[in-house]
């Protein structure tokens, strides 16, 4: 995550013009009221950065880049859940692995009139667990609705590659803000505007396709 994995690619477009980018492209959806203006983020200030990154990579909040948002939970959730196989997925905690990027299924599902009461994901939505062994990141392979120990994390493609994203909310780097930024006696906590306040790097989306290629060929090789 300091730019040292792969060479710099002169002919990739830096991660700064893909963000001017997507901030005018927010900009025109806030003018034209189909989103509203979220409240700004402090800056990055040189004592937040750990490390020196590439020219053509950026330093950023996750909340200026990535919608996070915490689920829900109706109650009392029994009175939700069905046996129909047609049923929304309920995802919990206990249907992930700790071995596995992606959750794939889900042991429980719940009636459509739940769903006003949880947030619904879609596949491909990052899923970070706020409690216990919070900062866990999975990958959804489904649809469903999520209670409030997960926070998800979505609207990330323009800038992301999803694999990259995976292996940046792993690293020590971003592990290391979690576990600062947790709140608890006992039992750590992660909250959305925490975890909006993490700082990220972000390569050009070409540079991050390499990165990916090359954990994965490194992995293989251990």
């Amino acid at each position: 995550m300091r730019g040292k994995l792969v060479e710099q690619d002169l002919h990739d477009e830096p991660a700064s013009v893909l963000l001017e980018k997507i901030k005018a492209e927010k900009e025109q959806l806030i003018k034209e009221k189909k989103i509203k203006k979220s409240k700004p983020l402090p800056p990055i200030t040189d004592e937040e950065k750990p490390f020196d990154i590439p020219d053509s990579w950026e330093w950023v909040r996750l909340g200026e880049v990535i919608t996070i948002l915490r689920g829900g939970s109706p109650r009392p959730i029994k009175k939700y859940l069905t046996n129909d196989p047609n049923g929304i997925n309920w995802i919990k905690i206990g249907d992930s692995e700790a071995t596995s990027q992606y959750i794939e299924h889900a042991a429980e599902k719940i009636i459509p009139e739940g769903l006003n009461k949880t947030r619904e994901v879609h596949k491909g939505d990052f899923l970070l667990s706020n409690s216990m062994s919070f900062g866990r990141p999975y990958i959804l392979k489904i649809d469903g609705a999520v209670h409030d120990g997960w926070l998800i994390l979505s609207n990330y493609e323009q800038l992301f590659n999803i694999d990259y994203l995976y292996y940046l909310l792993s690293s020590t780097f971003i592990n290391q803000q979690f576990i600062a930024l947790a709140t608890g006696s006992t039992v750590k906590n992660l909250n959305r505007e925490r975890v909006a306040n993490t700082i990220a790097v972000i390569p050009p989306l070409e540079e991050q396709k390499r990165i990916v290629k090359k954990i994965k060929l490194l992995y293989k090789l251990m």
